[in-house]
C-alpha cells in the first residue's frame, strides 16, 4: 500500500485507533465518577447541546458524547475508504466489524444515559467499546504488514544496548578497586531497577492511597533493588558463554571474567538472602513473591525460556509483572484485583517494548543462538506483533481505570503517551531500521514510566 490513497487510509486508520482508545478511556472515567447522572437525557444534555463548564461530572459526560460523535464520523469515513480503496479483505472485514458494532455501542450508551443501569450493563458497554478498538487495531496491523519478507534491520553494532549504555567507556575509565566495584554494580543490571521499582511503587500507591507509610515504601523498594540485583547477577553468570558471542554483551563482567564465576555466584546469593530478609520484615507474602521473581527470571526465563522458545519474551513478562503484586501485598498482605490488572498491563507491555530491541539486535541474538521473534518469524511478523501487543496494553490500561479510583491525570497520560507510542510503532513499519526500532523502544519506556508516575501521583495526591 504505497500510493497516496492508501497512505491517507493508513493515516485515517491510525487516527481512528487513537480516537477509539480515547473514547474507551473517557467512557471508563464517565462510569467511574458516575458522570452520566449529571446528563440524564440523550443525545443533548438536559436539553442543551452546549453546557456550562462549572460542573465536572456534566463536563465529563458531555465530552464523552462529543468524542463519541467525532470518533463515529472518523470510523465511518475510514470504513468508506476501506470499501473504496483496494484494501485486503481482512482489513475491510475488521474495519467493517468495528463500524457495525459502533451503532450498538451508541445505543448502549444512550440507554445507560437515560436509565438506571447495573454494573454488569456498564461492563458490557465497556467490552463492546474495547471490541471496536480491537477491530480497528487488527485492521491497522494488517494494513501495515508488508507483503514481502523483510530483510535484516540495518544497524550498527557500535550502537550500545540501552540496558548497557556507556558501560564499556565507564569501565575503561576505571581501574583497580573502582573498576571492580563498578563491575559488581553492573552485575546487578541497575538500569532495570528504576522501572521495576516504579511498578512496585504504583502497586503500593493503588493499595494505600494517601495513607501509604514511608517505612513500607523504603523496605519494599530496598528489597526490590536487592532482588533485581540478585536476578541480574545470576543472569550474567548463566549467560556468560553466550554473552561472549554477542557484540552488545561481550564486555559484561562475567563474560570477560573480570568477576570470577564463584565470586559472582556468592554475590548473587548474598543479594538474594538480603532481599528476602528485607521482604520478610514487610510480610511473608511479599517475601514469597520476591523469591518467585528471582527464581523465575534466573532459572525459568534464563535457562528454559530464552534459549528454547520464540515466546520467551511473552512468558518472561511474568517476571516483570510481579513487582505490581509485591507493591500491593506490601500494604495489604493479600492480592487484589487492581494489582492483578496492573500486573496484566506490565505483562502485555513487555513484548511491545522488548520486540523493538530484538529487531535492532536481530543479528546479535541470532549469533547468540536465541530464538527471538525476528530471528524465527521475521521482522515483518515482529512489527505486527508489536502493534498487537501495544493494542492489548492500551486495553488493559483502560481496564485499570475501571477497577480503581484513578482520575483525569491517569486518563490523560495513557491517552497522550499511548498515542505517541502508537505513532512510533506505525513509523517503524515504514522506516524499518535501527533508528526507528530504538525510537519505538524509548517511546515504550516513556509510556510505561509516565503511566506509572501518573498512577502514583493520582493515587497519593489527587
Amino acid at each position: 500500500m504505497q500510493d497516496s490513497s492508501s497512505g491517507r487510509f493508513e493515516r485515517a486508520l491510525t487516527a481512528t485507533a487513537v480516537g477509539v482508545y480515547v473514547l474507551v478511556v473517557v467512557g471508563a472515567t464517565t462510569s467511574l465518577v458516575n458522570a452520566a447522572s449529571a446528563c440524564a437525557t440523550w443525545p443533548a444534555c438536559n436539553g442543551h447541546w452546549f453546557i456550562p463548564f462549572n460542573d465536572p461530572k456534566l463536563v465529563i459526560a458531555w465530552m464523552h458524547r462529543a468524542v463519541a460523535l467525532v470518533v463515529g464520523l472518523c470510523l465511518l469515513a475510514t470504513t468508506a475508504m476501506a470499501l473504496l480503496a483496494e484494501t485486503r479483505p481482512r482489513v475491510t472485514a475488521a474495519v467493517g466489524f468495528a463500524a457495525v458494532l459502533y451503532p450498538v455501542q451508541v445505543a448502549l450508551g444512550a440507554y445507560a444515559a437515560t436509565n438506571t443501569t447495573t454494573t454488569s450493563f456498564a461492563a458490557v458497554h465497556l467490552v463492546v467499546g474495547m471490541t471496536i478498538f480491537v477491530g480497528v487495531v487488527l485492521a491497522l496491523a494488517w494494513t501495515l504488514e508488508p507483503e514481502e519478507t523483510s530483510g535484516p534491520v540495518g544497524m550498527s553494532f557500535a550502537d550500545p544496548d540501552p540496558a548497557d549504555a556507556d558501560a564499556t567507556n565507564a569501565t575503561g575509565n576505571r581501574s583497580g578497586i573502582r573498576a571492580t566495584a563498578f563491575a559488581y554494580f553492573r552485575l546487578m543490571k541497575p538500569r532495570l531497577m528504576w522501572l521495576l521499582c516504579l511498578v512496585a511503587s504504583a502497586g503500593m500507591a493503588l493499595a494505600a492511597g494517601p495513607n501509604l507509610e514511608v517505612g513500607t515504601v523504603v523496605a519494599t523498594l530496598t528489597g526490590g533493588v536487592l532482588s533485581i540485583g540478585a536476578s541480574g547477577t545470576f543472569n550474567h553468570v548463566l549467560e556468560r558463554d553466550v554473552d561472549q558471542r554477542m557484540n552488545r554483551t561481550a564486555d559484561r563482567p562475567a563474560a570477560t571474567a573480570q568477576i570470577p564465576v564463584r565470586n559472582a555466584i556468592a554475590f548473587g546469593l548474598l543479594l538474594a538472602a538480603a532481599s528476602l530478609a528485607v521482604f520478610l520484615s514487610v510480610n511473608l507474602l511479599v517475601a514469597v513473591f520476591g523469591l518467585t521473581a528471582i527464581v523465575f527470571y534466573s532459572v525459568i526465563y534464563t535457562l528454559i525460556l530464552k534459549p528454547n522458545t520464540v515466546q520467551n519474551t511473552v512468558i518472561g513478562g511474568l517476571a516483570g509483572s510481579l513487582p505490581a503484586l509485591i507493591g500491593w501485598a506490601a500494604v495489604t498482605d493479600d492480592v487484589g484485583l487492581p494489582a492483578l490488572v496492573l500486573a496484566g498491563v506490565i505483562f502485555l507491555w513487555t513484548p511491545a517494548h522488548f520486540y523493538n530491541l530484538a529487531l535492532a539486535y536481530k543479528d546479535d541474538y541470532a549469533r547468540g543462538g536465541f530464538p527471538m521473534m525476528p530471528v524465527v518469524r521475521g521482522e515483518a511478523e515482529t512489527r505486527k506483533h508489536i502493534l498487537l501487543w501495544l493494542g492489548a496494553t492500551l486495553l488493559a490500561s483502560g481496564v485499570l481505570a475501571t477497577v480503581t479510583t484513578l482520575g483525569w491525570l491517569y486518563a490523560v497520560t495513557t491517552v497522550v503517551f499511548g498515542a505517541i507510542f502508537l505513532i512510533t510503532v506505525v513509523q517503524l513499519h515504514h522506516k524499518r531500521d535501527d533508528t526507528a526500532a530504538f525510537r519505538s523502544f524509548h517511546a515504550s519506556n516513556a509510556y510505561l514510566g509516565a503511566l506509572l508516575l501518573a498512577i502514583v501521583v493520582d493515587a497519593l495526591v489527587l
